[in-house]
């Protein structure tokens, strides 16, 4: 049998490379043979990712329009035409039999000359809130695999289907990782621990916040795992004693998750996706420095059905003690937090993507 041929396109930052990866992975499972090419944009983190993974990756000169007048911006349509112009030749060389892409800014001028050509094409977007790329990509694509209700708002409703997020698979079995996940760490069995995450750069609001506040943490008792980002970590590390540890990255996601009682996170799609399979009281502090502000809308849909706690960067002043002070103090309202997420929870994800991606590819039979 001829083997698949498939194309996934999407990067900048960690949620939109690590679904493309996880879909991958789930098709290889079901197609051992088939083969893959990933497109993403040059100098963004994809380029590294990607082959880590150990898929192909070519990438494209994009970038976005940025908010501000730019010399950046000028370039935009130079841009644009040849990103468009290198998809063309990508998809006549590789021939893929579908295209699926996952937001950023490559995917959009590979989709769109992909559509054109007529090779079957879906997107998954992880966000409540579509961004701009799949907005444009959704008249053209055969199916939209999203993650929350009332997205069409967005897109055409009869190409619409629920699946969730994907997520890595080791989270689904936190629960017994505990007491191994507290002696990884060196930390005690007989104190809260707070786990913050702040995305894999990290986030400059919410290092600054963790550090103006360790003396509250230290005079209730509660011990820390802070990843600051690797753009920040030379800054904190300094600050790590026997309750708090300072990391740049956490590689074992599911031993930080095991080992919290409460999450402190920033609420890109991928992370909240994640905090719904963990299941834990999570305290969100969306970042307001992203298109569309659509992490304070990720957090919303979350905070809304009472699943989580929502302050805002520009709350954290007043708020903040105020609302960790109540979770430290009264187990039962961690509890239901962490039950009402988990509620939201879409595990087999992934293998609802890839049953749609299954549709569209062609009988090899």
């Amino acid at each position: 049998m001829k083997p698949y041929k498939v194309i996934l396109s999407g990067g900048g930052t960690g949620g939109h490379i690590y679904p493309a990866i996880a879909i991958a992975r789930e098709i290889e499972k079901r197609y051992p043979n088939t083969e893959f090419l990933f497109v993403g944009a040059k100098d963004r983190m994809e380029m590294e990712k990607v082959p880590q993974a150990g898929y192909k990756i070519e990438g494209l000169w994009i970038s976005g329009i940025q908010r501000k007048l730019s010399l950046e911006n000028l370039k935009f349509p130079f841009k644009l035409i040849s990103s468009l112009w290198k998809s063309n030749t990508i998809l006549k060389r590789f021939q893929p039999d579908v295209v699926i892409g996952t937001g950023g800014f490559a995917s959009g001028p590979l989709l769109k000359r992909a559509t054109s050509k007529k090779i079957p094409a879906l997107i998954q977007e992880q966000n409540s809130y579509a961004g701009i790329t799949n907005k444009l990509l959704s008249k053209s694509v055969q199916k939209i695999c999203v993650a929350y209700d009332e997205m069409h708002r967005f897109f055409p409703k009869d190409k619409i289907v629920k699946t969730g997020n994907p997520v890595r698979n080791d989270l689904l079995t936190i629960t017994n990782k505990r007491a191994d996940a507290l002696s990884t760490y060196g930390l005690a069995s007989d104190k809260k621990t707070v786990l913050v995450i702040g995305g894999s750069l990290g986030a400059r609001a919410v290092n600054k916040l963790i550090h103006e506040q360790l003396d509250y943490f230290a005079n209730h008792g509660v011990q820390l795992l802070w990843q600051t980002g690797k753009l920040y970590y030379e800054e904190y590390k300094h600050l790590a004693s026997q309750n708090v540890k300072v990391m740049a990255y956490i590689d074992q996601m599911d031993m930080a998750y095991a080992a919290a009682d409460i999450i402190i996170s920033r609420a890109g799609a991928s992370s909240v996706s994640e905090l719904c399979i963990v299941g834990k009281a999570t305290v969100f502090i969306p970042s307001p420095n992203v298109a569309e502000d659509h992490q304070t809308k990720n957090a919303l849909a979350i905070t809304g059905k009472n699943a989580g706690i929502l302050i805002r960067q520009n709350e954290l002043e007043t708020k903040f003690q105020h609302e960790l002070d109540s979770l430290l103090t009264d187990d039962t309202k961690r509890e239901r937090l962490g039950n009402a997420i988990k509620e939201l929870a879409l595990p087999d994800a992934t293998k609802h993507i890839v049953d749609e991606v299954e549709k569209l590819l062609p009988n090899r039979e």
